[in-house]
């Protein structure tokens, strides 16, 4: 099909949530490269949302769901599964978790924890109920999801929405502490928030978190659907800090394109989980979790998280030269006050796919094999559009 025929399927058949979409349909990938039916090669330097971590077409990642797909799809977690379990080892492994729940999708990981966090709780009958969480969060769609994210604009719709969440602004440690109660239950934080513009969390202020939560029997949940896999230069981002969560979640690079997503846990609070107290039909299946392992296999193999660290403060360096810069790793956003999608269309209209947060802020998140040769060219590119 055409691209205006895939418009006006779109138009016709598809609930209008993404309004109209940039005006480009890709057919194929290799690399740091999408193309299009014409052939016209755009540089992905946004990873479908930090999703494609190991690019496009990846030899490693192509080959094992190949091999997926000849053998079987699913089976559902009625049965054991072989790729599951072995994904669960691995980050079990690699990580402060002690056990793992897969499911589809980011919003769904964040909801698990929420449930968790409450079961726990409710299991120890203390009455601890609440949650708290930041400004300008973002931790899905789902309406638990949408009442734990910190801007009104994607609650507002949906009210009165789940009850027991309270919100504070970041790095600010006193109103952190004169928001938590006799009731509160857990706190879930991004490390840096990625969707309100690349806000980083500073080590102090996690610290501080970690301590009251702590000391008051709170669950310290880190949402780290957008932060982990490499992202920022570690597995996780939490492994700048010495602190370490009860709770995280992750999913978006964690399949390299195919759906997952994971509760993961320290075992005190994971065993609050019997069985039946939480479940899904598709989670962790063969395909979902083949892609994983294949994910973590390309890590190992190409060394990637250690170039997301190597190449994101190169890349940091580059960009500072140009405009202030906020993130970490491979996760950063670029201050733009007023002009943030004026140059975003620009790049995209000379091949470059990049983000923008409203209009002050220009979002990159490439794929972690991201090259030096490829950031040289990007920051040539933006230097000649500004």
């Amino acid at each position: 099909m055409q691209l205006q025929e895939v418009i006006a399927f779109d138009k016709h058949s598809y609930m209008n949530t993404f309004g109209d979409r940039l005006p480009v349909m890709f057919t194929h990938g290799r690399g740091m490269s999408l193309y299009t039916e014409e052939g016209k090669e755009y540089k992905d330097f946004f990873a479908g949302i930090a999703v494609s971590a190991l690019g496009h077409a990846h030899p490693i990642l192509t080959k094992a769901l190949h091999a997926q797909v000849d053998k079987l799809l699913h089976t559902s977690s009625l049965y054991y599964i072989e790729a599951q379990a072995k994904l669960a080892k691995t980050l079990t492994d690699r990580t402060v978790a002690d056990k793992v729940f897969f499911c589809n999708s980011g919003a769904e990981a964040n909801e698990g924890a929420i449930k968790l966090a409450k079961i726990y709780h409710y299991k120890k009958g203390d009455g601890k109920t609440d949650i708290i969480t930041a400004n300008r969060s973002f931790h899905g769609r789902t309406l638990a999801t949408v009442s734990a994210t910190g801007q009104e604009k994607y609650q507002k719709p949906y009210a009165p929405l789940m009850p027991g969440f309270s919100h504070v602004p970041i790095n600010d440690i006193a109103a952190f502490q004169a928001a938590v109660t006799p009731k509160t239950a857990a706190v879930i934080l991004e490390p840096i928030q990625g969707e309100s513009g690349v806000h980083v969390l500073t080590d102090e202020y996690l610290q501080a978190v970690r301590d009251i939560c702590t000391k008051n029997d709170i669950l310290l949940i880190f949402d780290e659907v957008q932060t982990g896999m490499g992202r920022t230069g570690k597995l996780f981002a939490y492994m700048h800090t010495p602190v370490l969560p009860d709770i995280f979640t992750s999913a978006k690079a964690l399949g390299g394109g195919v759906p997952i997503g994971a509760v993961c846990a320290q075992d005190f609070v994971a065993k609050a989980f019997s069985p039946g107290d939480h479940g899904g039909t598709f989670g962790g299946n063969p395909l979902a979790c083949t892609a994983g392992l294949a994910v973590f296999e390309a890590f190992d193999k190409e060394g990637l998280v250690e170039n997301a660290a190597e190449m994101g403060t190169y890349f940091q360096t580059c960009l500072s030269a140009i405009a202030p810069v906020r993130g970490r790793g491979l996760m950063l956003g670029v201050a733009f006050p007023g002009r943030a999608k004026e140059i975003a269309g620009a790049l995209f209209a000379h091949g470059y796919l990049v983000g923008a947060v409203g209009d002050d802020t220009l979002r990159i998140l490439p794929p972690l094999i991201v090259t030096k040769e490829d950031i040289d060219l990007f920051v040539k590119e933006l230097k000649e559009i500004l």
